[in-house]
């Protein structure tokens, strides 16, 4: 694809002013958010960059949208078999008390978010956790802080823990079992850190009086144990046939036509359990990118950056650069952005990228959308996470893991 030069101001404007929106996260005086502003920005670029419909979708990066929907629908299965649910309940019954609930809290966020929506695991995770803590007369909040702390370290632990992770491994031909080797050392240190940062508070702090006599959420769905088990054999297979030179988007959407092909579940109920909004979030973001790209500003910043001294391929100045626009614009569309600017000259700096944007997801609660599900649904219950209450616990975490992710990298002669 090739941009026009007299084009080229008008797209630069809407990519500045697409990131822009992303970063504030909204129009004053509308109701839209970062997904209707990425898809504006979509359109706007498919008005103003003089290049045709087909060569627009030419930028997109179709096997990861593929890989993307047959995971959802997965764990959509698993979602309405109430694998979930008895998992969440599973932490509320077996824990004893406040550090042991807290290590197995983070155990089991982190293995699900390895390999699963790690979104949807917060989702379900949070209501049902929250209400066990305020049951036991507890504070739950520094609980919920480290709960979506380990969900987005933990999704680091893949190449299919999150979606971020799924586009990396397809723009950088990345293998499944060399990125897991590599990164399992930095995930398990991050995981340590949040367990070891989150334990230094007081665990042992009595919740609010307003909060003591909440009550546990009903569960949606009753558990279907022949679908769990249904549903948890086609994902083992699955994560089995990644190791395998099958294309990850063929294994995948074979298992979701699976789940599909159901006599329990209808289809309109698996999709409907879709996350339509990343899908759009990620195609709309792929369009704006691609454009950007294509009138040479990218390689134009990259050099000035060379020239000044900054190689954006280093682990320590990828590792910066990716947290500043994972705190300023979210980890998701810094990611997309970043992969169209940082040069990909070798494996490690794209497995940097993949774990630094999930370990700075965890500084600040806007900068993943993991830590604004667990906010939304803790308030639910009437519990409420403040901007600074999550900032002061999360960005020990995240800055102790991103260190350790530095160390490490470094260590391994990159």
């Amino acid at each position: 694809m090739n941009v026009p030069i007299d084009h080229r101001p008008a797209v630069l404007a809407i990519f500045v002013l697409t990131y822009v929106g992303l970063a504030v996260g909204r129009i004053p005086g509308l109701r839209v958010n970062r997904t209707a502003i990425a898809l504006m920005g979509a359109i706007g670029m498919m008005i103003v960059s003089g290049c045709t419909p087909m060569e627009l979708a030419s930028v997109v990066s179709w096997p990861t949208l593929l890989l993307l929907f047959g995971f959802f629908v997965i764990s959509a299965q698993l979602r309405l078999s109430g694998f979930y649910d008895w998992m969440a309940a599973g932490i509320s019954d077996w824990a004893g008390g406040p550090p042991r609930f807290l290590l197995l809290l983070i155990a089991v966020s982190a293995a699900l978010s390895s390999f699963l929506n790690h979104d949807v695991v917060c989702y379900v995770l949070t209501p049902v956790v929250a209400s066990a803590l305020l049951k036991r007369g507890l504070d739950p909040v520094p609980f919920l802080v480290a709960l979506a702390a380990s969900s987005n370290i933990g999704s680091a632990a893949t190449l299919i823990g999150n979606p971020q992770n799924m586009m990396i491994a397809t723009v950088a031909g990345l293998g499944f079992a060399r990125y897991l080797a590599w990164c399992f050392v930095p995930v398990a240190f991050g995981l340590a850190c949040t367990f070891a940062l989150t334990r230094m508070g007081n665990l042992n702090r009595p919740a609010p009086p307003r909060l003591r006599d909440v009550e546990p959420p009903e569960l949606p769905c009753s558990l279907d144990r022949y679908h769990m088990t249904k549903g948890l054999v086609v994902l083992a297979l699955v994560i089995a046939l990644l190791f395998t030179r099958i294309p990850r988007e063929i294994t995948v959407l074979v298992a979701a036509s699976i789940h599909l092909l159901s006599t329990k579940f209808r289809s309109e109920d698996l999709l409907a359990v879709v996350d339509w909004q990343i899908l759009v979030l990620f195609s709309s973001l792929f369009v704006v990118g691609g454009t950007f790209q294509a009138t040479g500003y990218g390689e134009a910043l990259v050099q000035w950056m060379q020239g000044i001294g900054f190689n954006p391929a280093t682990p320590l100045n990828e590792t910066l650069l990716t947290t500043g626009l994972s705190i300023l614009i979210n980890n998701a569309p810094a990611v997309v952005l970043l992969v169209k600017i940082v040069p990909m000259t070798h494996a490690t700096a794209a497995y940097v990228l993949a774990m630094a944007n999930s370990f700075a997801g965890s500084a600040i609660l806007t900068a993943s959308v993991a830590n604004i599900i667990v906010v939304q649904q803790a308030r639910r219950l009437g519990i409420v996470v403040s901007f600074w209450d999550f900032t002061r616990r999360g960005a020990p975490i995240a800055l102790a893991s991103l260190a350790g992710l530095v160390g490490w990298a470094v260590l391994m002669g990159a």
